[in-house]
């Protein structure tokens, strides 16, 4: 999905803003037209409802996502690979932590509209992970497990990455990511 600009990149920015701070229960219509500077009437020209401007958002955020860490691992395999996806995903979620909020909060939530093009995209991400961690551990792929294990690597990077930047935003971010490594490595049961 490309960008959006103008108007529709407005309502979405604001949409997002408030949807990281308030929750999407908490964000109101008027409240996006407002933040966005724009007429109620701009706004369900471009987004005919609540549930399809915070699925577009959605949608465009995980789907750039998924472009992001797919060109993070092109020419890198194995564990190369996984450490690069590491590092771009915690770039991602220090560049836009109000997405990064969104998507932890909304990734579980089955009653919502856009669940089913939530789940595309977030299996679309997790895929790049899966191939990494099969290339990694061949084992995972034959047991069927690599898809489990990228969840997981994704899921606590999703987590470190923002408690990185709530509760302690001036370490750097490759500290960060040696950490969630070494976690994942084996260092904590080792």
């Amino acid at each position: 999905m490309p960008r959006a600009t103008g108007t529709k990149r407005a309502i979405l920015d604001a949409a997002l803003e408030l949807a990281a701070t308030r929750g999407i229960t908490g964000t109101t219509m008027d409240d996006v037209a407002e933040l966005a500077h724009v007429a109620k009437g701009s706004l369900y020209y471009n987004f005919s409802s609540k549930d399809k401007l915070f699925e577009a958002l959605l949608e465009e955020g995980v789907g750039s996502l998924s472009d992001s860490l797919r060109a993070a691992r092109d020419g890198l395999h194995g564990s190369e690979a996984l450490v690069a996806l590491i590092a771009v995903l915690l770039d991602l979620i220090e560049s836009n932590a109000g997405l990064a909020k969104l998507m932890a909060a909304e990734i579980f939530r089955t009653d919502r509209a856009w669940q089913k093009t939530l789940f595309a995209l977030r299996h679309e991400a997790l895929a790049v992970f899966a191939e990494a961690i099969a290339e990694a551990r061949p084992a995972t792929a034959a047991a069927g497990t690599s898809g489990l294990m990228a969840s997981s690597v994704f899921g606590a990077v999703l987590m470190a990455g923002l408690e990185w930047l709530v509760f302690d935003p001036d370490r750097d971010r490759d500290e960060v990511s040696a950490a969630i490594l070494e976690s994942l490595s084996g260092g904590l049961l080792a």
